[in-house]
């Protein structure tokens, strides 16, 4: 006869506490991201040097203009990552939502801040993943 530790359980119970895991790392990444975006967003506002400028690229863009999507983007994002503190079933559909729309606007300003761009890609791409992989039963 085996005992099993509280912490451990059956293969059930380790699912739920990695799920529920996962979840508040998701959280954690977004609340990031969201800052990031907001820190990224007042720079562009602000008309910083750190951007540069790709004339003949497809998707050209004011950068005052992206400013404001990623400073709109990025408060969207803090709030959505205080209610996946909580479990919450919207904050999950919204966070797949808006860390979506932080992907595509990421995408699409990669001629202004290519290498940001493609590490907050990557970030937002594991938030999604997170989000839609943990079962609400298991949290």
């Amino acid at each position: 006869m085996t005992a099993t530790h509280p912490t451990h359980g059956t293969p059930r119970a380790r699912h739920g506490t990695a799920a529920a895991g996962l979840m508040i790392f998701a959280a954690i990444m977004l609340m990031i991201t969201g800052i990031l975006a907001i820190m990224r967003g007042i720079s562009a506002i602000a008309e910083d040097q750190v951007f540069v400028s790709t004339p003949n690229y497809v998707f050209s863009f004011d950068l005052t203009g992206w400013g404001w999507i990623h400073l709109a983007l990025g408060v969207v994002a803090v709030l959505v990552s205080v209610g996946l503190f909580q479990a919450s079933t919207w904050a999950r559909v919204l966070g797949v939502g808006i860390a979506g729309l932080v992907l595509i606007a990421n995408f699409l300003s990669l001629p202004s801040y290519p290498v940001w761009s493609v590490v907050m890609i990557a970030l937002t791409g594991f938030i999604i993943w997170a989000l839609c992989t943990a079962k609400k039963s298991d949290i």
